[in-house]
């Protein structure tokens, strides 16, 4: 990690952007349609999969796989906001709201939050709300109660609450913004409610074309729609996760920070297995989709490959595992903005430990 006040690692954003190759900018509609049509498939199969069971060993494997497709669609949907995935933008807009309908995302939220705060102040004190840490003093400020759910969203297995209500709820559902934006906003929360209530619709008006009744339509409609959503996020917290938080991930304040130290050194790339990359179309090539958005989820790696050689030092490789997530999930409970370390409830850095355990 270079250090903030050493002038001669004081790097830009805009000299990363300038090593990529241009052909990791070409997006041919065609290639996009492609990679759609791929994705709405897995999604189609596991829904009409899930439909017409309710063995639970199937209903197990198929809301994992329904899971993983609705976390396709909303990466593909992800792209699409970023304008990355067709060159029409005005496809991309399109296109982007229907991919995320399965993960009812707020479009013009989502973009508002993800596209303009997250991405323009990663790891930045105050201003990147995802996962941003609590300092110590902030921590002991809490109610018991708010403490309990600090315990649980940054634990293991709390990354979907996390998402759910810090992100989903918070900065979607209920969010209010500027008047630039609210009527956009609103529009697409009356898309998402809309959709909501024509797959009720839907699961009622078969229920009672086949006789099993309104309470069967209503599983229905929570075993196809409902448990994979919340599979989802916790597949899309964990993920946002891992790419920011980890032992040897600084976040900065407002005097320490730089678009470079955001995009760069405080993203991860992780080595994910090829059938997962299936569905997370290369998400997990982080790196290089922070440094510039407009690279289409295919170019990624080879983007990665070009900052890589140049920044070798600074780029963050993992391999995909549960060892480096849980060691984060371990370590990474709150923040000393002073120090630049990560702390647990005890007070602990990661690296005082290690080297006591030497």
């Amino acid at each position: 990690m270079t250090d903030p006040h050493d002038s001669e690692h004081q790097h830009t954003l805009r000299e990363v952007i300038s090593i990529i190759p241009d052909s990791c900018y070409e997006n041919p509609t065609g290639k996009g349609i492609l990679y759609l049509l791929w994705a709405v498939l897995i999604y189609g199969f596991s829904l009409g999969a899930l439909f017409y069971t309710d063995n639970p060993v199937f209903l197990l494997a198929l809301w994992m796989l329904t899971g993983l497709s609705v976390s396709g669609l909303f990466i593909l949907g992800h792209d699409a906001c970023h304008g990355a995935l067709f060159k029409s933008k005005k496809l991309c807009r399109a296109i982007g709201r229907a991919l995320m309908l399965p993960s009812l995302h707020i479009y013009n939220a989502w973009d508002m939050g993800h596209n303009r705060v997250h991405h323009s102040f990663t790891i930045r004190q105050h201003k990147d709300f995802v996962w941003h840490p609590l300092t110590a003093q902030e921590y002991h400020g809490l109610s018991r109660l708010q403490k309990a759910m600090h315990r649980i969203e940054w634990s293991a297995f709390g990354a979907g609450i996390y998402y759910l209500l810090e992100v989903w709820w918070k900065k979607m559902v209920v969010l209010r913004s500027s008047k630039k934006l609210a009527e956009s906003i609103r529009q697409d929360k009356r898309f998402v409610l809309y959709f909501v209530l024509l797959s009720v619709a839907g699961a009622v008006a078969i229920g009672q074309a086949s006789g099993t009744g309104a309470a069967y339509a209503l599983w229905v409609w929570c075993k196809v729609l409902i448990v994979p959503w919340l599979i989802f996020n916790h597949i899309i917290g964990a993920t946002v996760y891992i790419h920011h938080i980890q032992p040897d991930i600084a976040w900065h304040a407002d005097g320490l920070w730089s678009k470079f130290y955001g995009q760069v050194e405080g993203t991860t790339n992780i080595r994910v297995p090829a059938l997962l990359n299936l569905f997370f179309h290369n998400i997990f090539v982080h790196i290089p989709h922070h440094v510039d958005p407009r690279i289409p989820f295919y170019h990624l790696p080879a983007a990665a490959e070009a900052i890589k050689e140049h920044y070798p030092e600074e780029v963050h490789d993992l391999p995909f595992g549960l060892y480096d997530y849980l060691r984060a999930t371990k370590h990474c409970k709150l923040y000393d903005f002073d120090e630049n370390v990560w702390l647990d409830y005890r007070g602990r850095s990661p690296q005082a430990e290690d080297l006591a355990v030497a």
